[in-house]
């Protein structure tokens, strides 16, 4: 798949996700073969750029490439300022969130609330590629609500307004995440544009991509909650898409090495307090997933230093249970 001068290795990419995308996750999801990988959402107000949170949204030196930024916000000149910054950073691609559902974004009138106002949407997207030297990419849901899916008007507005690429939750604002992903409206937008056009949602089994591939007949998909836990599976899902055949499951040992890895690299960036913090979500997705019981998460969350986590966590991966849950 092309996205301006850039040919993404895979068809699957990561979905941003607030709170989770952050570098360390981005790099070990790229690692195995995510072919995109785009930071959490970043404010369009760049009077909060100064904060350690937005700092590391932001691309980091030795990210993989592509790198993209996504940024969100309701005023055309500021997210043009936005993309402008963020392209002085480092970012090789812009992603202009529409898609999200949260109350707090959606109060302000951003993310997927920009669905109801086809004109700001235009606004927001020709202040943004007119600004930009690199592709802009757009992220929406199918509409506002079930009785207003808009997905193929606003899909037409950002092809003529020189998005690069869309990427299309299959629920509405008023859905959030619950529910399932409808892929009709999908594919209805695919017909509709000649951009290159990637699904999201409910992508969680193998039987999954095939029919949303088939369906819809996408370039791309996009992987979100299913990564959670287990970003190995980008390699599994590139192989099962290039052979038809999925490839055996990673042993224990190479999965704690990489979760190990990836802690580690958390750590790094985030410092102690911050770092142990974070972590502990993966910690809980990864233990989940290898079919560890949650009185041992909790007894790996009470660890308030890194050393300390790390070495917990390496003690539990060292007496694997009787079943992986994969």
């Amino acid at each position: 798949m092309q996205i301006g001068p850039y040919t993404l290795t895979s068809k699957l990419l990561l979905a941003p996700m607030a709170g989770i995308t952050d570098p360390p996750f981005r790099r070990v999801c790229k690692q195995f073969g995510a072919g995109l990988a785009t930071s959490e959402m970043l404010t369009s107000d760049i009077n909060l750029w100064d904060s350690k949170k937005s700092t590391h949204r932001l691309p980091h030196a030795g990210e993989a490439e592509p790198r993209s930024v996504q940024i969100a916000g309701t005023d055309p000149k500021m997210m043009a300022m936005a993309a402008e910054l963020s392209i002085e950073k480092g970012a090789q691609i812009i992603d202009i969130n529409m898609g999200c559902p949260a109350k707090k974004v959606c109060n302000k009138a951003a993310g997927s609330a920009l669905m109801q106002d086809p004109e700001t949407v235009k606004a927001i997207i020709k202040a943004v590629t007119k600004t930009s030297s690199v592709p802009v990419t757009l992220k929406m849901r199918t509409g506002w609500s079930r009785k207003n899916r808009n997905a193929i008007e606003i899909a037409k507005i950002a092809e003529q307004h020189n998005i690069s690429a869309l990427s299309v939750h299959g629920r509405t604002r008023q859905d959030a995440y619950l529910g399932y992903a409808e892929y009709e409206t999908i594919r209805r937008v695919k017909s509709a544009v000649q951009i290159p056009v990637i699904a999201n949602g409910d992508l969680r089994h193998k039987e999954d991509l095939k029919f949303v591939l088939d369906y819809t007949g996408v370039d791309g998909l996009m992987i979100g909650r299913a990564a959670q836990g287990q970003p190995w599976i980008f390699q599994r899902y590139n192989k099962l898409l290039e052979t038809g055949v999925l490839p055996a499951d990673l042993s224990f040992d190479q999965k704690s090495n990489i979760i190990i890895d990836h802690i580690k690299h958390i750590h790094l960036l985030f410092g102690e307090k911050t770092g142990v913090r974070i972590a502990r979500k993966h910690i809980g997705w990864y233990l989940q997933k290898l079919g560890y019981s949650t009185e041992i998460k909790k007894i790996i969350f009470g660890y308030q230093h890194p050393e300390a986590q790390v070495q917990a966590l390496e003690n539990v991966l060292g007496n694997p249970p009787n079943e992986e849950k994969v």
